[in-house]
């Protein structure tokens, strides 16, 4: 197929606003056109290949174009495109809570489709909420989040959100969320160890963020109806890897105080963190988990919210009593979404990529800490499956951070294009959130070229 590059372009700049992006950005450049992919690599219309270090947004597990997942789509398209989902089913969502049983536990047995991460984190949210006041409880109203988290955009999503940058300006459209600091382990100030994060495991660690979390929870216990954290990792708020006993001591202060706990697994789940869910991990079981993005395996927008037969209990009753759960959307449980979600659970059942992937894991932790250590731009290392991040610093010794106006991460981003790579930063973090199918050739191939570019964009800027 032949593409007509300069008219994509052409449109694109008269009329096409893209996320996160500010567009004034791309007033003497042009974005990259894509117009295919296959395995880790994004082809443009300019016939250059790109490794997709960042999996397309943290959503494709198996990379791009599986035969498996096409097929189940291909064949979808002969039986069922689209119902409405009140008051029907059909064979495909059933499929999925089928199979998606088999990896959660049991006691998570209710399960609540929608469309994307942000709309499962509202369903979290309002069931949450909605469990209390059906109770009779109607004083636990308020909700306890992280700073530095992350849970989506829509205005629910950004009240329990903690990342200033991308939501101070709405604060007057949002509920006032409780806010515990972040199991920031590098920028902790009862951390002054000089040994990277890693994987969070081995650092000497008092849990003092712990410790501020639970007295929030003891003053205000009557008043909170659930906390809500990304388990392991706060990816959007700079790939913060965070020990798993914080999720054991978190778990245990929530049912202490009687609070439901709501885990969002939209970017940690399906692998990326090297188990099937982040929470693994920590052997802990939240009341509330919100599933999306690894769900169809980066194919079509799909999400869940599954939670216990407890709460949906307290939604059970005659129509006239008022207790209904009034939450739905257009695409809930769509059968072309469900059948690749189908398809992509009996990847995980009968190729165990997880198993199989163990070697490359610890491969890509070592090639980490073995080529970018010694780099003095580089404040932290941390990783956790198959998620791995650098944190760039000025001054490595104080951990300062470079100023803003240098824009090193985007800079770096832009450089890595060139490089045939595309590492879109947070911040100054540059980071890798890396499909199950990757391998020892392309980690070396991926990490060997990321310190070439931070080389050279820091030494320009330097």
């Amino acid at each position: 197929m032949r593409w007509d590059k300069k008219r994509i372009l052409e449109i694109d700049r008269r009329h096409i606003w893209h996320p996160y992006t500010q567009m004034k950005d791309y007033e003497g450049r042009d974005p990259v056109v894509i117009t295919g992919a296959r395995g880790l690599k994004l082809f443009t219309a300019d016939g250059r290949e790109l490794y997709d270090t960042i999996s397309s947004w943290w959503a494709n597990i198996h990379g791009h174009l599986h035969p498996a997942l096409n097929r189940a789509l291909a064949e979808q398209l002969e039986h069922l495109e689209h119902v409405n989902f009140s008051g029907f089913t059909h064979p495909w969502a059933a499929e999925v809570v089928e199979r998606l049983r088999a990896f959660l536990p049991a006691a998570l047995s209710r399960y609540f489709f929608s469309d994307n991460g942000s709309t499962a984190v509202e369903v979290a949210l309002k069931m949450a909420f909605q469990y209390w006041q059906n109770r009779g409880e109607t004083r636990r109203t308020r909700f306890l989040a992280l700073r530095e988290a992350y849970h989506g955009d829509t205005l629910g999503a950004v009240s329990v959100g903690g990342v200033d940058l991308f939501f101070r300006l709405y604060r007057p459209l949002t509920f006032e969320a409780l806010r515990a600091p972040a199991p920031y382990c590098y920028r902790c100030p009862e951390n002054p160890s000089p040994d990277f994060t890693r994987d969070a495991e081995d650092i000497d660690c008092n849990f003092h963020c712990v410790a501020v979390l639970e007295s929030i929870v003891k003053e205000h216990c009557d008043e909170i109806c659930a906390v809500i954290v990304e388990p392991r990792l706060l990816a959007a708020g700079g790939m913060i890897v965070y020990p798993a006993e914080y999720l054991r001591r978190l778990r245990e202060i929530t049912r202490r105080y009687g609070i439901l706990l709501i885990f969002d697994e939209v970017a940690t789940g399906f692998g990326r963190t090297g188990t099937m869910f982040a929470m693994e991990s920590a052997g802990v079981v939240p009341d509330i988990v919100c599933l999306s993005k690894g769900l169809t395996a980066g194919y079509l927008p799909l999400a869940l919210t599954v939670t216990t037969e407890e709460i949906y209990r307290a939604f059970y009753a005659d129509y006239l009593e008022g207790k209904t759960f009034y939450h739905g959307h257009t695409f809930t449980a769509n059968p072309l979404a469900c059948a690749v979600a189908a398809a992509n659970l009996r990847l995980f059942q009968e190729e165990r990529p997880l198993e199989r992937g163990r070697r490359v894991r610890e491969f890509f932790h070592r090639r980490l800490l073995e080529l970018f250590s010694g780099r003095p731009y580089v404040g932290d290392i941390r990783y956790l499956g198959y998620v791995g991040a650098v944190e760039l610093v000025r001054d490595r010794t104080g951990r300062e951070p470079f100023p803003p106006e240098k824009r090193v991460g985007f800079r770096i981003y832009m450089a890595s294009l060139e490089e045939g790579l595309v590492l879109r930063p947070l911040g100054d973090v540059i980071y890798w959130f890396l499909p199950l199918c990757v391998t020892e050739g392309d980690l070396d191939e991926i990490l060997t070229r990321s310190l070439r570019v931070m080389d050279r964009v820091i030494g320009e800027i330097s």
